[in-house]
């Protein structure tokens, strides 16, 4: 354990997050940058006088769960988390969870591919991010709360607000298939984290066909590289599907094409002038 460099550490995470960026009031007077060492304590579960100790480089080796709750008050990113235990002498574990921020350069791609629809997906298959022609094929995700973004969630639990399956994919069977699959691998990867232990658990609760799935135990599966929407305003839309993988982030960009010509491709180029809006509204 150095201590020195963790004290340091610590204090320079501090002084870098607004009491707005925490949650926290900013008050009349601040006399330091950032945090105050009580705040930082308050949103860690720990003492303050425990945590001045550590910024001193006095305090003992804090326990694993002491740095989970000084991650999460310092709004760590992952590198940060893992150069923490390090210091701490307390090598990092698995991450809590998949991560959910996608990067800017990626938001700023899915925005550059006017004629393709495109979706960010996080490691248990929640839309991330997404670019107006996929919102335009699928549904307006920003109108749906975050629960109901999940595709794993909406493929086994329910149809979509058109009453088919995943959109009317042709290969929604397909999908489900490789999405139990590809959530038992996520589960692997990321055993201490609540939200996708629960999502797992309300699907082998509300699914027969998911936890056949499941007690299969397989973790591979095969990509789809073409399908089908069943669209309620242009009809059938064939697309092409490619994934790019952002390893480290855990996340996937799909993207969605139209043969060049093809009736499909004139589909999209319809739907990215109608954008989410209803059909009727242009008669």
């Amino acid at each position: 354990m150095d201590r020195r460099e963790l004290a340091a550490f610590l204090r320079s995470r501090r002084e870098r997050i607004t009491p707005a960026e925490a949650g926290l009031p900013t008050g009349p007077r601040r006399r330091t940058p950032g945090l105050r060492r009580e705040e930082v304590a308050q949103l860690a579960f720990i003492s303050t006088e425990y945590y001045t100790r550590l910024e001193q480089a006095r305090g003992p080796r804090p326990s694993r769960e002491v740095l989970g709750g000084l991650a999460r008050a310092l709004r760590l990113s992952d590198a940060e988390r893992d150069h923490l235990h390090h210091l701490a002498g307390a090598p990092p574990g698995p991450p809590p969870g998949p991560p959910r921020e996608v990067r800017q350069s990626i938001l700023d791609l899915l925005h550059r591919l006017p004629q393709a629809a495109a979706i960010v997906t996080s490691a248990t298959f929640e839309v991330l991010a997404w670019n107006d022609l996929a919102a335009a094929l699928t549904e307006d995700f920003s109108a749906l709360p975050r629960r109901e973004r999940n595709l794993v969630r909406r493929a086994f639990l329910g149809p979509g607000p058109d009453g088919q399956r995943l959109y009317g994919v042709s290969d929604a069977d397909e999908f489900a298939r490789v999405s139990a699959q590809r959530l038992r691998a996520a589960a692997a990867r990321y055993p201490d984290d609540p939200e996708l232990t629960g999502l797992i658990g309300e699907l082998l609760t509300g699914s027969e066909e998911f936890a056949r799935l499941w007690a299969s135990h397989d973790v591979s599966a095969e990509p789809t590289l073409c399908k089908t929407f069943q669209h309620p305003m242009v009809g059938p839309v064939t697309v092409n599907c490619d994934v790019l993988h952002i390893t480290d982030r855990d996340q996937q960009v799909v993207i969605y094409t139209a043969a060049p010509g093809s009736p499909s491709e004139e589909a999209l180029r319809l739907l990215s002038v109608i954008g989410t809006q209803r059909m009727d509204a242009f008669r």
